[in-house]
């Protein structure tokens, strides 16, 4: 355990080695899964646990400790990431009552097969008392699910946010202390997780403005002693404003597509806007959900496979429809030999985006002249749409 205040500690399991999340999400930087402990004069609470994979570590830091009461667990999240350990640390500390909402008790009931006499149900803006230090709960619905809460120990000005302000980062810093590295892994979290959830999000952090917050102390990720970074960064990705940038996700087959990509790439670039381009047979998808973040405009590449989209196009425009990014434009380009709904299909699995779709340009075969200036004539609509909305000068 390392101490963050008199009596308040963190106990960290730090996961070097998962790569993978949900069997979804790329950890290329691992993670950890962060519990605390706050000892008041009267009572102790330890806010989470740890992923059931990292049981024995959680367990071995409070018996190591001299831990010999706990009489609160406080649960934000039902995720067992966060949860999973509850009853191994209920088996050891049987007197201890998990603290919680009412719609996460009966989400850990279900993920748990905890019962009903071992929680103690509080309400938003509820308070717990502990003997000098005193827990008051939030709720926060879809940080990332509905059941979601936090805590603010008032006495020390510390937020216990769990998901939300998290980064999948495994390091043996307790506070941040490479901003750049933990900025990327901390908007990655947010791409990947978090985003779809904008506009709920954004209401969660003005509820939380009102709060002194001198610390945050997120479940995944190093403790900020400097708030303002993370805040002032989700305040950005949650708010309105894009960027003046084109995300390029393709697949190519036969070079025809590919060619393509090339060539409308530079005619962007010629024309300021700024491109990430993604290859979507190596992409990593995170980076993908890193750049989706800001960007005013999506384009899609692929080639027509029998009749329809190429199965990794389709795949980015349905994780792109997922994750909801505040993007203003979009389109499609590739190219096709004898027929079919490419274009169509891609199109349908956008419709979560709040977008305008320009048209599209498609090639017969390898592109000709034509396709080319059809190209060209596509960047200079997606620069006029840019500077119609005021992204672009």
């Amino acid at each position: 355990m390392q101490e963050l205040k008199p009596d308040v500690y963190s106990i960290r399991a730090i996961d070097w080695d998962r790569r993978l999340f949900d069997e979804l999400i790329p950890l290329p930087e691992g993670t950890t899964y962060n519990a605390y402990l706050v000892e008041g004069s009267d009572k102790t609470a330890l806010l989470d646990t740890a992923d059931p994979t990292k049981t024995g570590t959680l367990m071995s830091s409070l018996v190591a400790s001299g831990i010999d009461r706990i009489d609160y667990v406080v649960s934000h999240h039902a995720e067992q990431d966060h949860s999973g350990s509850i009853p191994t640390v209920l088996a050891r500390y049987p007197d201890a009552k998990v603290v919680t909402n009412a719609k996460c008790e009966s989400m850990l009931m279900d993920l748990l097969h905890l019962d009903g006499d071992k929680f103690l149900t509080i309400a938003d803006g509820q308070m717990l008392p502990l003997g000098g230090k005193t827990l008051q709960f939030f709720d926060i619905p879809w940080v990332h699910w509905p059941e979601t809460l936090c805590t603010y120990l008032q006495e020390d000005r510390i937020l216990f946010p769990c998901d939300f302000f998290g980064s999948h980062l495994a390091t043996s810093s307790l506070y941040v202390d490479d901003e750049p590295l933990v900025y990327e892994s901390a908007k990655r979290y947010y791409a990947e997780i978090m985003m779809p959830f904008r506009p709920v999000i954004k209401k969660n952090l003005e509820k939380l403005s009102k709060l002194q917050i001198d610390m945050i102390a997120p479940s995944h990720g190093p403790v900020y002693n400097r708030p303002e970074i993370i805040l002032n960064a989700y305040k950005d990705w949650v708010g309105d404003q894009v960027k003046n940038e084109v995300v390029l996700a393709y697949v190519s087959m036969h070079e025809s597509t590919k060619l393509m990509v090339e060539h409308f790439s530079k005619a962007l670039i010629q024309r300021g806007l700024a491109v990430k381009q993604f290859n979507l047979t190596t992409v990593d998808l995170g980076r993908l959900a890193i750049a989706l973040v800001d960007a005013a405009t999506i384009v899609l590449g692929s080639p027509t496979v029998l009749t329809g989209a190429h199965p990794k196009a389709a795949y980015a425009a349905f994780v792109a429809n997922a994750l909801r990014p505040k993007t203003r434009f979009a389109s499609i380009i590739g190219s096709f030999g004898w027929g079919g709904k490419m274009v169509e299909q891609l199109a349908g699995l956008l419709t979560n985006l709040k977008v305008e779709l320009i048209p599209p340009v498609i090639a017969k075969g390898q592109p000709k002249e034509t396709d080319f200036a059809a190209l060209d004539g596509l960047a200079d609509q997606i620069l006029a749409k840019h500077q119609a909305a005021g992204i672009a000068k």
